[in-house]
């Protein structure tokens, strides 16, 4: 998208989208937050919707200290409504900024029902690949598919369906025929102890089986969805399913295999040590579970 105006913001276009990164990023820290960061998070979210690289560097500068000033404005505005503390270098959400950021991301009520679920990659041993889930009882199937790609890693480039007692959800298409996914929620359809399949990539196969663990209550000032455990790093996109994964793994793991330099460059990688199988980061899935725009 082009611009026109030196002086405009890019707010002026995108103010939706760019109110939603500025809570995202308050409600992510329960402290005040440098304004400094919330002006770089709202430029990161807004500013790749715009073709930029043939703006001169003063421009794309007149653009950020527009940009900037609205988000001042905005935040002075969320300060007098008493959504958040505002001083000359931070902010931070008050407690009913919170519930009302909470409020608009869908989060659950204290009280409401959650579940625990257990995501397990199928047919992956070496190591095992697991997220442990805690989602609204409430969610829809296809809020759960954006949640198990953010918690493995995955890029959701690939078709996908869910499997629960022998009846496929997925997105509606006359010709696969599955029911929408859309429609359903997790909590209507499962009791605790109940296990359905999610399956991703329909070329490779990746099958993960879930266990409605536990249902449990919302407390206050916990995010949901959230990813209180796991391990095991997420395969690779089209490495050929678990098979082609356990493949990928031999000549990655030994320098001296014929095979060793060119799956580093078909994964993009300088050393093996940047994708150690075993990895797995739970502050990284809940940032990009954080992430997520609201349902």
């Amino acid at each position: 998208m082009t611009i026109s105006g030196w002086m405009e913001s890019l707010l002026a276009h995108e103010y939706d989208l760019g109110l939603r990164a500025l809570l995202r990023h308050l409600y992510a820290v329960a402290a005040p937050v440098p304004l400094r960061d919330l002006y770089d998070a709202v430029w990161r979210t807004v500013s790749p919707l715009y073709v930029l690289d043939d703006l001169s560097a003063d421009r794309v500068g007149h653009l950020r200290t527009a940009g900037d000033h609205d988000v001042q404005r905005i935040l002075k505005a969320l300060a007098s409504l008493g959504a958040l503390h505002l001083t000359s270098d931070s902010a931070e959400l008050t407690a009913a900024g919170r519930t009302g950021t909470a409020r608009m991301r869908g989060e659950p009520e204290p009280g409401d029902a959650v579940l625990r679920i257990l995501v397990e990659l199928a047919d992956v041993d070496v190591p095992r690949v697991w997220r442990r889930l805690l989602v609204p009882a409430r969610i829809r199937l296809d809020r759960l598919h954006s949640v198990i790609q953010e918690a493995m890693g995955r890029h959701d480039c690939h078709l996908h369906a869910f499997t629960i007692d022998g009846v496929q959800y997925g997105h509606p298409d006359g010709e696969l025929g599955f029911r929408d996914e859309g429609t359903a929620s997790l909590g209507a359809l499962l009791k605790p102890g109940a296990h359905f399949v999610y399956l991703y990539d329909f070329g490779d196969s990746w099958e993960h089986l879930i266990t409605v663990e536990q249902f449990q209550t919302a407390e206050a000032g916990g995010p949901h969805p959230r990813c209180v455990d796991g391990a095991g790093a997420c395969p690779p996109e089209d490495c050929g399913g678990a098979p082609g994964y356990s493949d990928l793994k031999v000549p990655l793991a030994d320098p001296a295999h014929e095979e060793h330099h060119a799956m580093l460059e078909w994964l993009g990688l300088r050393s093996a040590t940047e994708f150690p199988p075993d990895r797995f980061a739970p502050d990284e899935a809940n940032a990009r579970l954080l992430s997520l725009t609201a349902p």
